[in-house]
């Protein structure tokens, strides 16, 4: 018997506020089976597809089984989404190298175009993971109302009500709030990283260097020396012992 999902409290989220604005240049582009003039356009939403999933797709990463399903009619784009969910490119760079909560949020952000309203969302989700494999809960997102009523069976995802009008700046991108991998797979693949330096270099045009004779060549020399900026420790005759300072005298 199957464990029920666990039920969640949705909250106010950008897609879940009715929609008034007039469509324009910062809305997403949506790209369906349905309004295809010529086969270009077929080859543009596969490629709109692969970005919404894998972000990237290298030519090894490719599925041409299902693409050819998908330019001769036997396969819907919703059906095109489910093989790329399944495929063992995702398998390997979302589920191997992260934990469920962390697969299912990335998931839930490429096929419901939202990100997850709470952490019980993601325990009901990684839940159903556990219980059912990746086909059981790519099956049940792929067949929940939200994804229906939001998508369709000809429709790519993508991420609903990124940009609202009114708003000097929309949400981040899914691929860069939440990368495919987390930072302790960073580090292990040697992603750049941020390091501080604590000296910091400027950089003086030639105009602006001190030439010969400048007083400036003396203030650089004296900032090498003591690069702290302390005074020097004076030091008194008197303290000298002359029987230290001098080892060995002549008689």
């Amino acid at each position: 018997m199957a464990i029920p999902l666990l039920e969640y409290s949705p909250i106010s989220q950008n897609q879940r506020v009715a929609s008034y604005e007039v469509p324009g240049d910062e809305q997403a582009r949506i790209f369906s089976t349905e309004n295809l003039l010529s086969s270009t356009d077929l080859d543009v939403l596969i490629e709109a597809a692969y970005r919404q999933i894998f972000f990237h797709a290298f030519a090894a990463d490719r599925e041409r089984f299902l693409e050819s399903q998908l330019r001769s009619g036997q396969i819907t784009v919703r059906d095109f989404i489910r093989g790329l969910l399944l495929s063992n490119t995702y398998k390997r760079s979302f589920y191997d190298l992260n934990s469920n909560y962390r697969f299912v949020e990335q998931t839930v952000q490429r096929v419901l175009g939202r990100d997850v309203y709470n952490n019980r969302e993601k325990i009901a989700w990684s839940i159903v993971v556990a219980t059912k494999g990746i086909q059981g809960f790519v099956d049940d997102l792929l067949n929940s109302d939200e994804y229906l009523e939001a998508f369709g069976y000809d429709t790519v995802p993508y991420q609903r009500r990124r940009v609202l009008p009114g708003r000097t700046e929309g949400e981040l991108p899914f691929n860069i709030k939440s990368p495919r991998y987390d930072a302790y797979h960073r580090a292990k693949l040697g992603f750049p990283q941020v390091i501080w330096q604590t000296s910091v270099r400027r950089f003086t045009p030639p105009e602006r260097k001190p030439t010969a004779g400048n007083p400036e060549l003396f203030l650089d020399m004296a900032r090498s020396i003591n690069p702290t900026g302390n005074a020097p420790q004076q030091f008194s005759v008197q303290n000298i012992d002359i029987e230290k300072a001098v080892p060995y005298r002549r008689k």
